[in-house]
């Protein structure tokens, strides 16, 4: 029997209470056809409005479109660096996007006591904690509209304008109550929160996070027969006790039974989310599993790149190392302003760590020719290539880790990660089961 570390069992029902705190109240829908709240309505609207410069630039779903699970839905950056460009073409940021669906379960991000792990937050690094609005997935959906390389608006109050000439604007003040929509100097701030909080409750709705794939038909079925979480989440009993029905193929069944071993400390499939829901696939947590560099991404090029102040998008260029987690720490502003001097002190031992994704609709595309970039660099281009990497990482050639220290050595089945000794049948097993968390279609057009 495989140990637990602290964090995916002792920890998790904690982190679980923290996000069901901040997420947006739902219920699971396994079927399309969702009906949205006025508040899911504004959001939606505003994720898929062009807010930027130039103004026909980009949206939210530029990036985290609904065909590919909410994250990158254009064949090309998939391909090569997996980054995006921004509104302004010529400009590019330094990771691939996350998808934004399910984000609104995250924690506010916390240095966890018993574990001595960082949990929460949201963005690769963790950066959008949640600490202001009580929502992390609020808090980066601001982040975009005002960052040079994304949708490069020149400030909150030009999204608040923005908004108030929009269609949607009396929708808005339907939402929040007359006169909130006030883009004032005294006002604007308030308006601004209220935009991110807006898209959050989409990100939250059961149109973006439904909680419909095969895999949650399997859970609900395993449930409803009188099986525990556990015995659910980590096959741990015969298919025809857990899966009666079938909807399981025997490969996907036997992939699950090797997810459990070697996949679900982190990516958390034994255990509920809040209210009951089925489980979300991460454990919130940050890891550094040696990903390397991925000598596409265009963010190297940076150096040649200016911003409008005269200033280059990346100084370092070829030589810049990403630290993930551990540059957030170092450079964490507090509300006073000042960088927090106890988290700083501890970013060389999180560097190289990145959060740890929810891997539902890891493998949703818009066609079967699709390819998806994988990791926060978009180094990978497959699912089978993600699961050989972690099997063979230690034990087969690899490029070197971008960040060779802190590495993530913990033992699965008396195996360090990296070295598990899997056969390509096992490997091959995962990577079906992985395929049954993509979402059935939920999203109307707008």
């Amino acid at each position: 029997m495989r140990s637990r570390s602290l964090l995916s069992l002792s920890v998790f029902p904690a982190i679980l209470l923290l996000a069901g705190s901040v997420a947006m109240t739902q219920k699971a829908v396994p079927v399309s056809g969702v009906t949205l709240t006025p508040i899911e309505q504004l959001g939606k609207a505003l994720f898929f409005d062009n807010i930027s410069q130039p103004s026909k630039g980009m949206s939210c779903a530029t990036c985290h479109g609904p065909s590919a699970g909410w994250t990158g839905p254009t064949a090309g950056p998939n391909v090569h660096g997996g980054v995006y460009r921004g509104a302004v073409p010529t400009r590019f940021g330094n990771r691939k996007p996350p998808t934004s669906a399910y984000a609104t379960f995250a924690p506010i991000f916390h240095l966890d006591d018993p574990s001595g792990e960082f949990v929460g937050g949201v963005f690769w690094d963790g950066r959008a904690t949640g600490e202001r609005l009580g929502n992390p997935a609020a808090e980066q959906a601001l982040g975009p509209f005002l960052n040079p390389v994304e949708q490069n608006m020149p400030s909150a109050q030009a999204v608040c304008e923005h908004v108030a000439s929009s269609k949607y604007a009396v929708l808005f003040e339907q939402v929040w109550g007359p006169g909130s929509l006030d883009c004032s100097v005294t006002g604007y701030m308030a308006s601004y929160d209220k935009i991110g909080l807006s898209i959050a409750a989409y990100e939250g709705s059961a149109e973006k996070s439904p909680f419909n794939s095969r895999f949650d038909d399997y859970w609900r079925a395993c449930r409803a027969a009188g099986n525990s979480a556990e015995a659910c989440g980590l096959a741990e009993d015969d298919k025809m006790v857990l899966d009666p029905g079938g909807i399981l193929s025997d490969k996907e069944f036997d992939g699950l039974i090797e997810f459990g071993e070697y996949c679900s400390d982190c990516h958390v499939s034994h255990v509920e989310g809040p209210g009951g829901l089925p489980p979300l696939f991460t454990n919130f947590g940050f890891d550094n599993i040696g990903v390397p560099k991925n000598p596409d991404n265009p963010f190297y090029k940076m150096d040649q790149v200016y911003l409008d102040d005269g200033s280059p998008i990346n100084p370092q260029g070829e030589a810049w190392v990403d630290l993930g987690l551990g540059g957030f720490l170092r450079s964490r502003p507090t509300p006073a302003g000042m960088t927090d001097l106890e988290w700083a002190a501890v970013a060389d031992a999180n560097d190289g760590k990145f959060r740890t994704p929810t891997l539902r609709n890891v493998d949703k595309r818009p066609g079967k020719g699709f390819r998806k970039a994988y990791m926060h660099n978009g180094a990978f281009k497959s699912l089978e290539e993600v699961v050989h990497f972690y099997n063979t990482r230690d034990a087969a050639t690899w490029p070197a880790p971008e960040v060779p220290y802190n590495l993530n050595d913990e033992l699965f089945e008396g195996k360090p990660i990296g070295n598990f000794g899997l056969e390509q049948e096992a490997e091959a097993a995962i990577v079906a089961f992985m395929k049954t968390l993509s979402d059935r279609d939920s999203v109307k057009k707008k």
